[in-house]
């Protein structure tokens, strides 16, 4: 175990000493990491796993929780250690019902997106459910504007089921306002249902602002679940997506934030080698 902190140490160091400027050749500052990622230290300690991240050279996070913190004693932590929150991530029925609260808390901690990454339903996606989400995200895209935020959508997978001539994601796309609705592409959640991410982001390049930054772990098979065990996210590069074909299609669109999200329950050690793969990409 010494011997592994001590490489992890290294590998912050690294890390962190050569993050400024540019941070790579594909991305040109330091992506940000998703708070779920570090889902069990946030609820143990959050200053300290605060400064965990920070040592990695990581001051972007895309929080979906507040780790039971007011979001004025979170972002009091963040502006404390010159770390900020993008992006935050609420449930739907936030958005249905507390949306006041949502808007308040957003801006409270700085964010600019405020993202859902799931649409409840209980059987597979069908036209009625596709017709219901457009028109909650139209509605959900048009109140956060009005407040300054930009709304997006986080796919995860079952949105992808065969409809006409595409997927029920495209018809998704297509029929909410590019004014009121944006996207957030995780690209594992794109891959595992049997699409390609860089295709996606080049069909769509004006509607994706976010992005988490995933990988899969090789020989596992797809569906349209929207699930798999958090032990299939592994360490970026070592997986089954192209990620150096992802990166550089991204770099064409819209943009604004990558993120490393990693559910494995292995994430502190992968996340270092993660960045280290995308800074030498």
């Amino acid at each position: 175990m010494k011997n592994v902190s001590f490489l992890l140490f290294s590998l912050c160091l690294c890390i962190t000493s050569f993050a400024q400027p540019r941070f790579g050749k594909l991305l040109k500052t330091t992506p940000g990491v998703v708070s779920y990622t570090y889902r069990n230290e946030f609820a143990k300690n959050v200053p300290q796993t605060l400064d965990n991240i920070k040592a990695l050279g990581v001051t972007n996070i895309e929080f979906s929780n507040l780790f039971g913190k007011t979001s004025s004693e979170l972002r009091a932590m963040l502006n404390e250690r010159g770390m900020i929150c993008t992006s935050y991530g609420v449930g739907y029925d936030a958005l249905l019902n507390k949306m006041d609260a949502v808007i308040q808390d957003a801006k409270t901690l700085g964010a600019e997106f405020v993202r859902v990454a799931w649409i409840p339903h209980t059987a597979p996606m069908d036209l009625t459910l596709a017709q219901k989400t457009v028109a909650d995200f139209n509605n959900f895209g048009q109140k956060l504007k009005e407040n300054g935020l930009t709304f997006c959508y986080h796919n995860h997978g079952f949105e992808f089921l065969p409809y006409q001539n595409g997927t029920y994601f495209d018809y998704i796309v297509q029929n909410t306002n590019p004014d009121y609705v944006s996207f957030e592409i995780d690209i594992l959640w794109v891959f595992h249902p049997g699409q390609d991410p860089a295709a996606l982001l080049k069909k769509y390049p004006s509607r994706f602002r976010l992005m988490h930054v995933k990988d899969l772990k090789k020989g596992v098979k797809g569906d349209f679940s929207g699930g798999t065990p958090v032990e299939n996210d592994v360490t970026l590069g070592t997986g089954q997506l192209d990620l150096p074909k992802i990166m550089k299609a991204a770099r064409k669109t819209k943009i604004k934030h990558y993120y490393i999200e990693d559910e494995s329950p292995i994430a502190g050690q992968q996340v270092p080698l993660s960045l280290l793969y995308l800074k030498g990409m």
